[in-house]
């Protein structure tokens, strides 16, 4: 009896034994795995500090180095620090990294009225310019401070104006701080967009743009977030400085195209509205804030010769006001067949795109 207890015994404390192995061996294949799956999401690490510490003192010239294309992802990694540069984007799958949100600073002051005086399109009308695909924003404050620098009009040679060869410049006109033409799967976290007046961030592809913001800070004027196809921006807080309205989209390339914005807040100048809209649009908001001075104006469909087909779209769920009555026109309202679970990234972008992992 005592030897079969004894082996009994022996054959646990192999299993047992046999166990830890095989836990110890799966921990190690796992953290090997994790470690091949960290290096390979990119083939490249490119560090930019201005004060010549990093591989390049200027964010463009990291760009400059790179391949026309790239299947992995290059991470340009910025030190702190303020970076005056107009920067352009024509190269994908492109991963810049701020080392602190408001210490990493990329500006120029750009009137857009006045670059399209000598140019025929806007490339190279933002401070952020981008034509590429696959391209992740984390930790930079990126601005257009036209408006904050420059108060007086003024009056310059305009070879676009065929009429007086002159125009007069505002510090209230298109100041962007972001635009893309033809790019999409762009990515945006932990970002501060920083302009005056209009157009701020302007991601504009109505054909396949898809465009994910998260804990994001916008400021701007009129129409200063405006997204054009596919939008998501969640947790989001907008600022109106000035304007006729914080937020426009434009989806009229597809039916389907939406802007969706979820737990974010909106605030402003006394009096600012909400939103506009002049061509074929999608909103939806969900769980969102409105400062208690937002004026009582639905998102509203500007007067213009546009077709519009589709009707108004515009949903609310679950949206309030901060410290005062809530309005009616922010009622919920979400399309019939559609519940509030079922408003995903995924649902968004079509499942054509998870920005969540790539």
């Amino acid at each position: 009896m005592g030897k079969m207890a004894d082996q009994t015994d022996c054959t646990k404390m192999m299993l047992k034994s046999i166990r830890i192995l095989f836990f110890y061996g799966s921990c190690i294949m796992l953290m090997q795995s994790c470690a091949v799956a960290q290096s390979s999401v990119y083939d490249k690490k490119i560090i930019v500090a201005a004060n010549g510490t990093g591989d390049y003192k200027t964010i463009q010239a990291a760009i400059n180095s790179l391949p026309d294309s790239s299947v992995t992802s290059t991470l340009i990694f910025i030190k702190k620090g303020t970076y005056t540069e107009k920067l352009f984007i024509d190269k994908n799958n492109i991963i810049f990294k701020g080392e602190d949100r408001e210490q990493t600073i990329i500006t120029q002051d750009i009137a857009r009225d006045e670059w399209r005086c000598d140019h025929p399109d806007d490339w190279g009308v933002a401070t952020l310019n981008i034509n590429g695909n696959d391209i992740t924003l984390l930790n930079l404050t990126i601005a257009n401070d036209y408006g904050f620098n420059v108060k007086e009009s003024k009056v310059v040679d305009c070879k676009s104006d065929t009429l007086t060869g002159k125009k007069t410049i505002t510090n209230s006109g298109h100041q962007m701080a972001l635009r893309t033409m033809r790019a999409t799967r762009l990515k945006a976290v932990n970002c501060h967009f920083r302009a005056y007046a209009g157009d701020t961030v302007s991601p504009w592809n109505t054909i396949d743009g898809m465009f994910y913001f998260k804990d994001c800070k916008m400021e701007g004027g009129v129409d200063f977030y405006c997204p054009r196809g596919w939008a998501w921006a969640e947790n989001c807080d907008f600022y109106s400085n000035t304007g006729s309205a914080a937020i426009w989209h434009d989806g009229s390339g597809n039916q389907d195209s939406k802007t969706v914005l979820v737990n974010c807040k909106f605030k402003g100048y006394d009096g600012f509205m909400l939103g506009r809209y002049h061509r074929e649009a999608q909103f939806f908001l969900l769980n969102c804030e409105f400062a208690k001075n937002m004026k009582d104006t639905p998102i509203y469909r500007v007067p213009t010769s546009n077709t519009i087909n589709w009707g108004e779209r515009i949903y609310y769920n679950n949206c309030r006001r901060e410290g005062g009555k809530d309005f009616s026109w922010y009622s919920d309202n979400l399309p019939k067949g559609i519940n509030v679970n079922d408003i995903t990234v995924n649902w968004v972008f079509g499942n054509r795109w998870n920005p969540a992992i790539n």
